[in-house]
C-alpha cells in the first residue's frame, strides 16, 4: 500500500463521519503525516471528486471567502472498504512476520 493510497484511506475514513470543508480534513492530515505536501492532500481530494468517490458543494459563507465542503458518495464507500480491507491484510501481514 503506497503513501498516496494511505492517505485516501484517510481522507474517505474522514469523510464516513460527515461531510467536511477542504482545509479541515487537510489539517488533520497534515497533522497526522507532517511530512506531506498540503498540494499533494488537495490533488488526492481533487483525484477523488474527478473518480465520483466524493463530491463537492459551497457551504456557508464565513467572514472569509465561501468553504468547499466534501462529501462521500456511494462509490467513496465502495472504495473506502476495499482500501481499509487492503490496510487491515497489509498490517495483519506485517504483524504476522513479527515487526513492531
Amino acid at each position: 500500500m503506497l503513501k498516496k493510497d494511505l492517505l485516501e484511506l484517510c481522507l474517505l475514513g474522514q469523510l464516513t463521519q460527515s461531510p467536511q470543508y477542504g482545509y479541515e480534513l487537510l489539517r488533520r492530515l497534515h497533522d497526522a503525516f507532517p511530512d506531506t505536501q498540503e498540494s499533494a492532500i488537495y490533488a488526492i481530494l481533487r483525484g477523488l471528486c474527478k473518480e465520483g468517490c466524493t463530491r463537492s458543494f459551497a457551504g456557508k459563507t464565513s467572514e472569509g471567502p465561501t468553504r468547499k465542503y466534501y462529501e462521500l458518495t456511494d462509490l467513496g464507500r465502495e472504495k473506502y472498504a476495499a482500501l481499509l480491507a487492503e490496510w487491515r491484510a497489509m498490517r495483519q501481514a506485517i504483524t504476522a512476520l513479527g515487526v513492531e
